[in-house]
């Protein structure tokens, strides 16, 4: 029995470095990490690398949980919900579905106003391509992330060809000399906010996950993770070398909108958006958005009915699947920043299971081990205060401490969560008439 799961696991493993580190970059490498690195460096310059900057190093610290995840196999939720009951496990698979919605969301802004560069309107372009991607979830074209992935190439090319057309390729190059300074030039919150919350997320990504289970040794894994710290490195000047650059040359139109600075550039550089060679370009940014929206919302009904909350039929998934776009639409109504809107997404997921991770890494080491009942209600805790948090500041900005989001999520998520944790495990303890594990195991089996 034994020898035929080490080879079960074994026939998984056949990720070289070369093929892990591409892997690992396209995780991220989407329409959010270039058009929102543009927006931001827009108005911070070469500090607007921050979000990417943030995860190439995220990737370096994910070697010292590397080869955890490479031995363990198994996802976070399921290493949780064997260990602390299935209230963990759903949670953990709650907070990760609402990540989603972040992402859904960005996918529809980034459409829009990739549209909007060719004259349409952004309310209604927001409400159409939300229902075009809602379409597209229902036909059978998942098979066709290649597209997606190609179209994606096609446009790094492109932004390298137009640093290039803006003489930037020096100041690119001499970029991370001017990088320190410049990140001096944000506050401390702002930087804190988008840092933390991305370096603490690529930590505990199942997107980065399945693919380091998949690495062939743990040298491949190591050699893997740091390739891809260093390709994200040099991807995350880019879109802001092409931004910057076009500043300098007086390229960029006046009022020009944040998130529209990559779409304009690509179609000056393809002879402006009344061209044909203008609009395809643009378009090649626009399908991959559709095609990444359509396939979260996959995801999503597929977690949704994991919960088995719902019969797993066709009429269940059309639900689930309209339900999530109108969530999604309604964030993508709010016209957020793409970077802040990814991060405070991020910061939820963050605050939910970092805690429980930790207690588990701790359990494992030998160091200490916390009772279920405590690590559930620090969970409980944390879910609902980091939840109520994303929507407040999504309804009301000015409510965040320092007008930073992240910072708020996380101070109020995991600061409920240690206090659920020490609670409970000091009820535990010391008030044996309340029986704190009972509650807790009932919440389980409901």
């Amino acid at each position: 029995m034994g020898m035929a799961v080490i080879q079960t696991e074994t026939e998984h493993r056949r990720l070289g470095s070369f093929a892990l580190a591409a892997l690992l970059v396209s995780a991220h490498y989407g329409l959010g990490f270039i058009l929102g690195t543009a927006e931001k460096a827009l108005t911070w310059g070469w500090a607007g690398s921050l979000y990417p900057i943030s995860l190439a190093v995220g990737t370096i610290v994910l070697l010292f949980l590397a080869k955890f995840y490479w031995q363990e196999i198994e996802p976070i939720w399921t290493l949780l919900g064997k260990r602390y009951g299935q209230l963990v496990e759903i949670l953990v698979g709650f907070t990760c579905w609402l990540s989603l919605i972040g992402i859904f969301a960005v996918q529809i802004i980034a459409g829009a106003f990739l549209l909007k560069v060719l004259g349409f309107p952004v309310f209604p372009s927001t409400i159409g391509l939300t229902a075009t991607v809602l379409l597209i979830s229902w036909l059978p074209v998942n098979k066709a992330s290649w597209l997606f992935r190609t179209l994606l190439g096609f446009n790094l090319l492109a932004l390298l060809f137009a640093l290039q057309k803006l003489d930037g390729v020096a100041d690119y190059l001499h970029a991370p000399l001017a990088l320190l300074p410049a990140l001096q030039e944000i506050s401390l919150p702002s930087f804190s906010g988008i840092f933390l919350s991305t370096v603490l997320l690529v930590l505990i990504d199942m997107k980065y996950q399945q693919f380091v289970v998949q690495a062939k040794t743990v040298r491949t894994l190591y050699l893997g993770c740091s390739l891809a710290a260093v390709w994200l490195l040099l991807l995350s000047l880019l879109p802001s070398g092409v931004v910057i650059s076009a500043q300098s040359l007086g390229v960029l139109p006046n009022g020009l909108d944040g998130k529209e600075t990559i779409p304009w550039i690509l179609s000056w550089l393809g002879g402006g958006i009344d061209t044909i060679g203008g609009q395809l370009l643009i378009l090649s940014l626009l399908v991959p958005a559709l095609g990444v929206g359509s396939n979260v919302l996959r995801v999503q009904a597929k977690t949704i009915l994991d919960f088995q909350v719902f019969p797993d039929s066709n009429a269940s998934k059309l639900f689930i699947s309209t339900a999530n776009a109108a969530l999604g639409l309604l964030v993508a109504l709010q016209g957020n920043s793409i970077v802040d809107l990814i991060v405070c997404f991020y910061a939820v997921y963050v605050s939910t299971v970092w805690i429980p991770f930790l207690s588990y890494l701790l359990a494992r080491a030998g160091k200490y081990a916390f009772t279920g009942a405590s690590v559930r209600l620090a969970l409980v805790m944390s879910a609902i205060a980091s939840v109520v948090m994303l929507v407040a500041t999504q309804i009301d900005p000015h409510i965040a401490w320092y007008e930073n989001p992240q910072l708020t999520i996380m101070a109020f998520g995991l600061g409920f969560g240690i206090c659920g944790l020490l609670v409970g495990e000091a009820i535990e303890k010391y008030i044996p008439g309340v029986q704190l594990e009972k509650l807790t195991q009932s919440l389980d089996k409901n």
